[in-house]
């Protein structure tokens, strides 16, 4: 077993002993947090912060989670539509007019957020670097047109998503995604979460571990467009100063385990984390309005439901990002829970082994 270390509440043994295992067997280096009532009940990590394993994974390391990002952006959403500054039933084009060309009309603000807007791919750009141009993603996204007809059906917005909600909360806030979580997620929990990470936190970032299909692309696929006509982008983008300092809310959002906790913590105790409201009780039912429930004709496998910027099944919402973080919020439990690592896999249940101790621990 494998050197853990932080919080562990007693009663939550299977959890340390869960990621432990993890970390001998599977990991490099990891983050698991439990928020019970609004408060930590487990904070570990261990391992380490780099494939050569030299550097210690230490509590203030953070990571890439990718689409582990889009928990927090659907956070931002309906915190503003909380506070009455967001109508989610409204027309995108409401906020932001340029949008409403092409048919899109009467593509809503759930939409986006549920993945049924029709607008899964960018169909310009060839590479990462695309995405490091707010203006340009936009721009192209609102001269699109859909490719079904918005609200009838769902497919994966990988990274649309980010831009779409996140360019909505810049016209009603005036602010980029990334500042807004600054000052009204991460800056009142006191927690490490970014999207547009600052220079000055580089050195606590763990690079992430390529999934093997990922490395066997050969290197100039890099320099071709994805078969679905947008940017193509590969695991190493992400430990580029490029896509740090960029905003791509669907995917470069750069935390631990303890911060996605805390965040959606909000979201499982009625608005409130460790004291501080983020929004009311009625705000976080609104996650749970289905908007959707079949087969993703992006993802395909089995059917799902999804709500205002969740996977909801059973009582719980959640969302997970390529190689393996995953987050989880059960309002019935009153509790949150993610998992964030550097080592990326293809076919991953290291998240769902943490979600399974918790419950495990919790009886």
């Amino acid at each position: 077993m494998a050197e853990v270390d932080g919080l562990c509440a007693p009663g939550f043994g299977p959890v340390r002993a869960a990621l432990a295992e993890l970390l001998a067997t599977q990991d490099v280096g990891a983050s698991a947090a439990v928020y019970v009532d609004g408060e930590p009940v487990v904070d570990l990590w261990g391992g380490y912060a780099d494939e050569a394993r030299t550097v210690p994974w230490r509590r203030d390391t953070i990571v890439n989670v990718f689409s582990t990002s889009k928990t927090i952006t659907a956070l931002c959403a309906l915190m503003l539509a909380d506070r009455g500054e967001l109508d989610l039933d409204a027309p995108i084009a409401r906020y932001w007019p340029e949008f409403a060309a092409a048919g899109k009309e009467r593509v809503l603000v759930r939409h986006a957020l549920a993945h049924t807007a029709g607008l899964p791919t960018l169909h310009a750009g060839r590479t990462a670097a695309y995405l490091y141009d707010w203006l340009a993603v936009t721009a192209q996204l609102a001269a699109q047109e859909p490719e079904w007809e918005p609200g009838t059906d769902a497919g994966y917005h990988g990274l649309t998503q980010g831009f779409l909600v996140g360019e909505v909360v810049r016209r009603v806030t005036g602010h980029t995604l990334g500042a807004f979580v600054a000052a009204e997620v991460a800056g009142p929990l006191g927690v490490d979460f970014h999207i547009g990470l600052p220079a000055e936190l580089d050195a606590r970032v763990a690079p992430v571990i390529p999934p093997p299909s990922d490395l066997a692309e050969q290197p100039d696929e890099a320099e071709t467009e994805d078969e679905s006509g947008g940017p193509r982008f590969h695991a190493l983008d992400a430990n580029t100063p490029a896509w740090r300092r960029a905003e791509i809310p669907a995917a470069n959002g750069h935390g631990n385990a303890r911060a996605v906790a805390a965040a959606l913590s909000a979201l499982a105790c009625g608005g409130v984390s460790q004291g501080k409201r983020l929004l009311s009780a009625a705000g976080c039912a609104r996650a749970w309005e289905q908007q959707f429930h079949g087969v993703d004709r992006v993802l395909g496998g089995p059917r799902a439901r999804y709500g205002m910027g969740f996977r909801l099944e059973g009582s719980t919402c959640s969302w997970g990002g390529w190689g393996g973080s995953l987050a989880l919020f059960d309002p019935d439990r009153r509790m949150a829970v993610a998992y964030a690592m550097n080592r990326m896999r293809d076919a991953d249940t290291r998240g769902l082994e943490i979600i399974t101790a918790v419950y495990e621990s919790l009886g």
